[in-house]
């Protein structure tokens, strides 16, 4: 999730990041493991130029580390306590809401959405399971150019989920629902919508009744305003520059820790949270904690392997769904491992998850000024230190990558 209109997004999605993993050392005890990782961490913090690292790492019901490098703010060192935006994470909730309301056979994932917003384009043809797995051909608000300078104007402002459909639905649909993928926050954003008429309640209480509490996230709270509770990991960004015409010679960041980011995610799933409840997100969500085994497996397998590709109308956001990269219900696949991976705000994040051998890990980075390309452009970090870690701790299910283009 970000707002360099998806360039950092497709780059991570698409083409990965290329690691030496022959270079990766085999994992000993749980000490040496935790030192390597720290020098994972601060070697990548040179060579990605991150300002603030948080990180922490589980195997079955050990905590292999759990550390913060850099700091928050000049003069304020990072801290493992520290609350952030989650960002996506919030959609790994939203697919868990809503397999928990097919466990309860309160819907099918065939249903089409005309039952819940007849008036919205092809209602009678997209369904539930189009919205969570990017397939709906709906067209992303984010990518609208009006949506952008309106964001670019006010970053503070909190777009309405009635603003937000008006900016996605100016333009046409993108593709027959069901014919390709292509990442849309308007899919999770109506879905959010449909999944608290049936529920029957504000989607904040519903995730914090059926999931966030059952799952034992006590830090991961909603709010539509920018507030972050204390203690805050502090953001800068530089992802503003081009729109504020600022010569690419002359430095520039901003703080963006409290610019509200209600804009990506649906009505009542805008949320804050720290390292232990992404960690815990990584192992209920990849666990299936609290959905039947059947809809586990619909919600994380690999059923769009191969599937979609790449399409002028909808580029750089469409294309096809890779062993590196394909969609779930609300969560990603990559090799083995199920994942969310945010990236809003000059902060970037990920929590993942390798089932075969109970290994969690949590990321959470803030960006020093050299980060950014002189278009004020930023990679997610947080993913290229997970794909370190996990090659690191697991290297005969590493999470894949590709080549570097020579």
């Amino acid at each position: 999730m970000s707002l360099i209109p998806f360039a950092s997004f497709i780059l991570l999605s698409f083409l990965a990041f290329s690691l030496n993993a022959a270079a990766t050392p085999t994992p000993t005890s749980q000490p040496d493991q935790a030192s390597a990782i720290a020098k994972i961490v601060q070697d990548a913090m040179k060579t990605e130029h991150l300002r603030a690292v948080i990180v922490k790492v589980t195997q079955g019901d050990k905590v292999v580390t759990n550390q913060a490098f850099g700091e928050s703010m000049t003069g304020v060192p990072a801290t493992t306590a520290m609350h952030f935006r989650n960002g996506a994470v919030a959609f790994a909730y939203l697919g868990t809401l809503l397999m928990q309301f097919v466990d309860e056979h309160k819907v099918k994932l065939d249903d089409t959405i005309e039952r819940w917003m007849p008036t919205l384009p092809e209602a009678n043809k997209v369904t539930l399971k189009m919205l969570t797995n990017q397939t709906s051909g709906y067209p992303d608000f984010e990518t609208d150019p009006k949506f952008l300078a309106a964001f670019n104007a006010d970053p503070f402002h909190i777009f309405t989920f009635e603003e937000r459909l008006k900016y996605a639905f100016s333009r046409p649909m993108q593709f027959n629902p069901g014919t390709n993928w292509s990442y849309a926050h308007t899919n999770f954003m109506i879905l959010g919508e449909i999944l608290s008429k049936i529920g029957r309640k504000p989607l904040d209480g519903l995730l914090r009744e059926k999931v966030l509490d059952p799952m034992g996230l006590k830090n991961t709270t909603a709010s539509q305003t920018s507030e972050i509770p204390s203690p805050v990991l502090h953001a800068f960004d530089s992802e503003r520059r081009t729109a504020l015409k600022i010569p690419s010679d002359i430095a520039f960041t901003e703080e963006s820790t409290f610019w509200n980011p209600q804009w990506g995610t649906p009505m009542g799933a805008n949320q804050t949270t720290n390292i232990d409840d992404m960690i815990t997100t990584a192992v209920k969500v990849g666990t299936g904690a609290l959905l039947s085994k059947s809809s586990y497996e619909a919600m994380t397998g690999p059923h769009l392997l191969g599937f979609g590709k790449k399409q002028d109308n909808c580029a750089p956001s469409c294309g096809t769904q890779t062993n590196v990269y394909n969609y779930g219900l609300g969560v990603v696949r990559s090799g083995s491992w199920l994942l969310q991976n945010p990236l809003l705000g000059g902060l970037g994040a990920i929590e993942a998850y390798l089932p075969s051998k109970k290994i969690a890990i949590a990321v959470a980075v803030t960006f020093a000024p050299e980060a950014f390309d002189s278009q004020g452009n930023y990679a997610n970090s947080s993913d290229k230190l997970f794909r370190s870690i996990g090659t690191y701790l697991a290297p005969d299910d590493a999470p894949p990558s590709v080549p570097a283009k020579g």
